[in-house]
């Protein structure tokens, strides 16, 4: 019996700490499905098919992970792929708030299926797409917070990181 987990999110872009909840989870389940939600609160800044493109490229074609799209409730989701995991990692206490409502309202839509949540490591604690985009957009560097092929596709959508800035000159 393969044990299944459904981790889905946005992953506009994905992000380290995404990718290190991704791979903690591996240690507990064979196969992952990372489940693009189409949010339609939220207007992505890459397409479907480049957050696809990117996670499975991060996870260097892990056989084990499945990038898929889905829309409306998770819990059907994972009823359609006969999943009862889903995962979820949680930075701060904010979002225990609102991953808490989540699981509860999850539980009394499909009380099979059961919310797994795992704390982001301490360097991701404060790091989301939503800050990556922002910083990236002004020119900082985010190369820290994700893999290579995220950074550069940030720089091809949102142009060019500004050179560092010089040290004043010592009077």
């Amino acid at each position: 019996m393969t044990r299944l987990a459904i981790y889905p999110g946005t992953f506009d872009p994905v992000t380290n700490g995404h990718l290190d909840i991704l791979r903690r989870g591996l240690v507990a389940f064979d196969r992952i499905v990372v489940a693009l939600a189409e949010n339609v609160r939220k207007q992505p800044l890459f397409t479907l098919e480049e957050r696809k493109a990117m996670i499975l490229d991060a996870m260097g074609g892990d056989a084990r992970v499945e990038v898929d799209a889905f829309s409306g409730l998770i819990v059907e989701y994972a009823q359609q792929r006969g999943a009862k995991i889903i995962l979820r990692g949680l930075r701060a206490l904010a979002d225990f708030e609102y991953e808490f409502q989540f699981s509860h309202m999850n539980r009394r839509l499909a009380p099979e299926i059961h919310t797994l949540f795992l704390m982001t490591s301490e360097e991701s604690s404060y790091v989301s797409s939503s800050l990556i985009k922002e910083v990236a957009q002004f020119g900082g560097d985010v190369s820290a917070f994700v893999p290579e092929l995220v950074r550069r596709k940030l720089e091809e959508r949102l142009g060019a990181p500004r050179l560092a800035v010089a040290p004043a000159p010592r009077p």
